[in-house]
């Protein structure tokens, strides 16, 4: 290998892609498309611009549900990707994006309601998590970022999954989740498996 020093405009190296459901003070439902979210135990950290309207409704609303969609439903998330709950439209996001109260329809998914929190689910993306706030990071000296943001800490504490995708009652089958992945700001599913981590279970 041959090395060389870059500057890239963005580090989205391959993650997957999140639809973050929240309700606002009116019950109004908004779906939030991100790309940074990571997982320790039952916590999850999310990687949020803080003028957007889901990191508002988090901070106010304190509950979410993380949505993962598959690879089949990147045209679904892309029709909401240019779209915002946020009105008026933050400065940054003027010309690039616009409001939208019903990102539901625009993007042509079904909410469903959640066991424990009040913001629904979305019936199409075969993995969901109910959460509730736990802690915010702000980030507001980031070089490259036009708005402030905010990494999210969030404990999950209800999980749905599509039966289709659970082996042995309790995992989540890998031959069968093909997790859609935001990679550079390119969508992607999963190739062949190349192998499997000695933690593995199945």
């Amino acid at each position: 290998m041959k090395f060389k020093t870059i500057e890239p405009k963005i580090l989205y190296f391959g993650t997957p892609v999140a639809l973050i459901t929240t309700l606002d003070a009116d019950g109004n439902a908004n779906i939030g498309p991100m790309s940074s979210v990571w997982a320790l135990g039952r916590t999850l950290m999310l990687g949020l611009e803080t003028e957007s309207k889901t990191y508002q409704n988090l901070m106010d609303q304190k509950e979410c549900v993380i949505n993962f969609p598959d690879s089949s439903l990147f045209r679904h998330v892309e029709k909401i990707a240019n779209l915002t709950g946020a009105n008026p439209i933050p400065e940054y996001k003027k010309g690039r994006y616009e409001y939208d109260a019903d990102k539901f329809t625009s993007g042509g998914f079904t909410a469903i309601k959640s066991e424990i929190v009040k913001p629904p689910r979305i019936a199409e993306c075969q993995l969901q998590f109910e959460a509730v706030f736990k802690n915010v990071l702000k980030i507001n000296d980031d070089p490259v970022e036009a708005s402030g943001i905010a990494a999210v800490e969030v404990r999950v504490i209800k999980i749905h999954a599509d039966e289709a995708l659970i082996i042995e009652g309790k995992h989540i089958d890998p031959k069968k989740w093909d997790p859609l992945i935001y990679n550079f700001r390119h969508y992607y599913g999963l190739g062949d498996e190349l192998g499997k981590t000695f933690k593995a279970e199945v």
